[in-house]
């Protein structure tokens, strides 16, 4: 009987999950109609010329598309920015371009498809320009981000659904994403690379987790990860640092992962498992075998983590002459990270106590206006939650809160650019999602059994309403009093309360004209 209750509950905790699982999906269909694919800012060009410049030009000779794109949205800055001569490097005589390749290569298979039907329905007389500027082209790469966002807070539900209910695991998952700027860079600014980049790190930790080497138990080590699982490791983990390098960071876990592995052997401790299949139980295998069949699995991870960021070093050579990164992003950066805490909370944005040789920051904007909780307050509810994984998987918790401050630590790094001023909200932090989705799931599961399932769904709600009410503000109704800027108290409580009757008010423009409020969006 007791088999038979642990049976049924396992097949209802599937059952509620699948329909986590459909939820999310719906709710992605149904903010489809607010999408505005367009590539439009420097950034998204930087991501996007990589796949036009090789399949038209079969070059990295970005002047052409600069230019085009500088014609097609003339207040894009692009001209005074990307096409400027500081811009050209003197080794190559090329125009830089410091955006990675990973999000291009990400997006390949969608843009050749859209390419495909491009020329198909020209034989039909269609007269699409088939140029990689038309429509087709720039709507397939937008959607494709859209669909890896999706993916990645799916994946972030799964992780989540390890250690908290499928209530707790759905409201998670909806809340961290719509109350934050993924759901901006989901749906509006849509061909940056951080909704493609949350699916690789989310199907990075996912792998990483799902073959770990160490049960429930940290003392059990009878788990050992193939040799399949170690290839998929090392492509996903190359794939995800080219897209944003600062993404390699999430390398920490299997490094930690790794580290207490080798402590154990040296401890003579953990016996380890001769081979590379799954499920080995290596009790007869001496330390040192152990030990050696796991620097060989380690060997094949780090070589296929170096092919798989091959692609990134050879662009590097061939637009600065180098494999290795242009000034502008290597001269940014501060590794003693001055604005540390002002990445989470800029109460007071000069450099941190312990950086007293760095240079000094005159901000442009108040405290309590750029830091991520203060833009998303969600995000700080994950982190609370995340203390609760500690009781579930110390590893895991110790490898997820590294990731997190390393991500914060790296961006307080960035000198003056740490506040990401011009951005809606704090997007460098976009791929940590599932760290705060599995946090704010706990969260939810403990508070559920205290004030009740609406007693989280409400906040949930509010927390949501709060985060569309700004994109509404900093996109149309008071994109000129420059919000991305910061929030500048107490106007945005006002224009806060006043979202949501404007938006009522111009809901058929804000569905299905969009096109008078965002520059190269077409009205068709």
């Amino acid at each position: 009987m007791d088999a038979l209750t642990i049976r049924a509950r396992q097949m209802t905790a599937r059952v509620h999950g699948d329909r986590g699982l459909a939820l999310l999906i719906v709710l992605f269909a149904l903010l489809l109609p607010l999408a505005t694919p367009r590539v439009y800012a420097t950034d998204e060009v930087q991501y996007y010329v990589y796949l036009r410049s090789l399949r038209f030009d079969g070059d990295l000779d970005f002047a052409n598309d600069y230019r085009r794109f500088a014609e097609l949205n003339p207040r894009s800055g692009i001209e005074g920015s990307l096409l400027q001569p500081n811009r050209i490097r003197p080794v190559t005589g090329l125009y830089g371009n410091i955006a990675p390749v990973g999000a291009a290569i990400m997006w390949a298979p969608f843009f050749l498809l859209a390419d495909t039907l491009v020329h198909l329905a020209n034989l039909f007389g269609a007269r699409i320009p088939a140029d990689g500027f038309s429509a087709p082209y720039l709507y397939a790469v937008c959607y494709a981000s859209a669909l890896y966002g999706l993916l990645g807070v799916l994946l972030s539900y799964r992780l989540a659904r390890r250690f908290a209910s499928g209530y707790a695991a759905t409201l998670a998952s909806a809340t961290i994403w719509l109350a934050s700027p993924l759901v901006f860079y989901m749906y509006i600014q849509m061909p940056f690379a951080h909704a493609t980049g949350l699916f690789l790190t989310a199907l990075f930790l996912t792998i990483w987790y799902e073959t770990r080497e160490w049960g429930r138990d940290e003392t059990d080590t009878r788990r050992v990860r193939g040799w399949r699982a170690w290839l998929a490791l090392g492509l996903v983990g190359g794939l995800m640092t080219i897209t944003r390098e600062q993404l390699g960071l999430f390398l920490i876990a299997p490094a930690i992962e790794a580290l207490w592995r080798y402590a154990r052997l040296l401890g003579g401790t953990d016996a380890g498992a001769v081979g590379g299949g799954s499920g080995g139980d290596g009790s007869e295998t001496r330390p040192y075998e152990g030990g050696g069949w796991l620097v060989l699995r380690h060997a094949l991870f780090v070589a296929t983590f170096v092919v798989a960021i091959t692609p990134q070093l050879l662009v590097y050579q061939i637009l600065n002459g180098a494999p290795r990164p242009a000034g502008e992003v290597s001269s940014k950066l501060n590794w003693c990270s001055p604005h540390f805490i002002d990445t989470l909370i800029d109460f007071n944005p000069a450099p941190d106590f312990w950086c007293p040789g760095a240079s000094d920051f005159t901000a442009a904007f108040p405290p309590f206006s750029r830091g991520a909780l203060v833009w998303s307050p969600a995000l700080g509810l994950g982190l609370i939650g995340l203390a609760l994984l500690w009781r579930h998987d110390r590893l895991l918790a110790i490898a997820l809160t590294a990731i997190f401050l390393a991500q914060t630590w790296i961006n307080g790094a960035f000198g003056t650019t740490w506040h990401l001023t011009g951005a809606f909200g704090f997007r460098r932090l976009i791929e940590c999602t599932p760290i705060f989705v599995i946090g704010l799931a706990l969260l939810n599961d403990a508070l559920i059994r205290r004030v009740g399932r609406f007693g989280v769904f409400v906040p949930a709600v509010v927390l949501i309403g709060w985060n569309f009410g700004l994109v509404l503000n900093a996109t149309v109704f008071n994109a000129e009093t420059n919000l991305r800027r910061g929030l500048t108290w107490p106007d945005v409580w006002r224009w806060q309360m006043e979202a949501p009757l404007r938006a009522f008010r111009l809901v058929g423009d804000l569905l299905f004209r969009r096109c008078r409020f965002f520059e190269n969006q077409p009205c068709e």
